[in-house]
């Protein structure tokens, strides 16, 4: 990978102090090609499968990233001039309508890291030569649309074009593959992996729950009414990711609880959610129950678990009616690591087998938790800063915090967990000048030597991701 600056800075983000900074402009220089391993987000398999040129600047940019209309929506702009689809299929803004929305409130990005990955995005890979202005909103979209009819902006070129080595999808169980099956069919499977994420299946209030339920037997073959049938369910399914490239589970809980109930327990459970609706304290007990199954299965297969716990979906039901979820409304919450996770690792915790990696909105639990945690657990690894902390102070803060009790090696490198396949370069590349940052401080105060800064720099820009998701 080379990300390039296009009108940005070529320092940005290194430290101010000019001795330091130096170190961190040489450390980042090892770096700064190496391959990206995305092996967690949510770009579309679509994108890969059909290799269609993406339409406008305005759906490839600013519809998919919530990170975006988020903000506009919080100073009154209409989702509607955003283009954010309705659920019931009335028409919004599209094309140069939204982009010229976009660009008149471009301003507010200012200080976010969502500024650098869109500069970045429009500079360094689609060569506009100046930051977007509501004056040049006009011309830009010009010149961005001109560049994606190009054969060389398709998705499969800048997958080749970014150095991708591998990038994983997200999918739930009931997705049947169609497109991985069409990846597979080209040989790209490798290249592009699914990921297997059951919350449709695990979590009583998902949507539609029961009927998930019922296909997610027919789909499977398995008695998904006694609760060794559904465990089964979930084993072939994850067989059948596998053969789609798939080296990974992910599940978002809104708590880190998990629970080890006797047989007869579960079983009472599962019969009380195909019934009807379980209270909530019935539902934190089901997806307790099942993170702890899920574990279990993992060590068995060897797949890797992913915990992204603490937000809190939906929060606001107006939107989440009218346009459904994933709409910027989702909150962190306070989360607890040591007592959510003990029935897993009461049982599971010293399993061969068995990894895990945990993700939190919650950074006060940095280094009162989840650091001490995974220097300690031989199967939780840390993963990288999530969602609102994927940021360079961020990032500062996760560094600091974790490196001193959990160590370099139990930290899963990084992932970009984004939709947006534009900015993939340029979050991998924050990530590698802020770790290169913080490895500077460490040389110039003598804690590492130069040579030891280099080699963890290349292990959390490239080879921990690689080892901790077991590519």
């Amino acid at each position: 990978m080379d990300a390039g600056n296009g009108f940005l800075h070529p320092d940005r983000l290194f430290p101010a102090e000019p001795a330091t900074r130096t170190i961190a402009r040489d450390l980042y220089e090892t770096v700064r090609n190496l391959p990206i391993v995305s092996p967690h987000g949510h770009t579309e398999p679509s994108w890969f499968a059909d290799d269609k040129p993406f339409e406008d600047a305005a759906s490839l940019l600013v519809i998919p990233d919530h990170y975006l209309f988020r903000m506009l929506h919080s100073v009154g702009v209409p989702l509607d001039e955003l283009g954010v689809p309705r659920l019931d299929g009335k028409p919004v803004a599209a094309g140069r309508a939204i982009w010229r929305t976009f660009a008149k409130h471009y301003h507010l990005f200012r200080g976010t890291p969502s500024s650098l990955w869109v500069d970045h995005a429009m500079s360094a890979v689609l060569g506009c030569t100046e930051p977007l202005t509501p004056d040049n909103a006009d011309a830009l979209y010009d010149h961005i649309n001109a560049q994606l009819a190009l054969p060389e902006f398709r998705p499969r070129a800048l997958h080749q074009r970014f150095g991708i080595e591998t990038i994983a999808t997200t999918e739930g169980a009931l997705d049947p593959l169609a497109h991985h099956q069409k990846l597979a069919a080209d040989g790209w499977i490798g290249k592009v992996r699914t990921t297997y994420r059951p919350d449709s299946v695990t979590d009583p209030d998902a949507v539609g729950f029961r009927d998930n339920l019922v296909k997610f037997g027919e789909i499977t073959g398995a008695d998904v009414t006694r609760w060794d049938g559904l465990i089964e369910a979930h084993r072939r399914r994850r067989a059948y990711f596998r053969q789609f490239g798939a080296t990974a589970t992910d599940h978002g809980v809104p708590t880190a609880f998990t629970a080890d109930l006797p047989p007869a327990e579960r079983q009472a459970l599962l019969d009380r959610a195909l019934k009807g609706p379980l209270s909530r304290e019935e539902a934190e007990l089901f997806r307790g129950q099942m993170m702890t199954e899920m574990a279990g299965l993992s060590a068995e297969d060897g797949m890797v678990m992913q915990i992204h716990a603490g937000s809190r979906r939906n929060t606001d039901s107006g939107l989440f009616a009218t346009r459904g979820p994933n709409m910027g409304a989702d909150i962190p919450t306070p989360t607890d690591w040591v007592g959510g996770l003990n029935a897993l690792l009461s049982k599971y915790g010293h399993a061969p087998g068995l990894r895990v990696l945990l993700f939190t909105l919650d950074e006060t639990t940095y280094a009162r938790e989840m650091a001490p945690m995974v220097g300690h657990w031989p199967c939780l690894m840390i993963g990288p800063p999530w969602w609102f902390h994927d940021s360079p102070l961020g990032i500062r803060r996760y560094l600091d915090q974790v490196v001193e009790t959990a160590g370099f090696a139990n930290m899963a490198g990084f992932n970009d967990d984004t939709r947006a396949l534009l900015s993939i370069p340029a979050r991998h590349d924050v990530w590698r000048r802020e770790v290169c940052r913080f490895l500077a401080g460490l040389v110039a105060e003598h804690r590492l030597s130069k040579r030891e800064a280099e080699i963890v720099a290349g292990e959390l820009s490239y080879g921990n991701a690689k080892k901790a998701y077991k590519l």
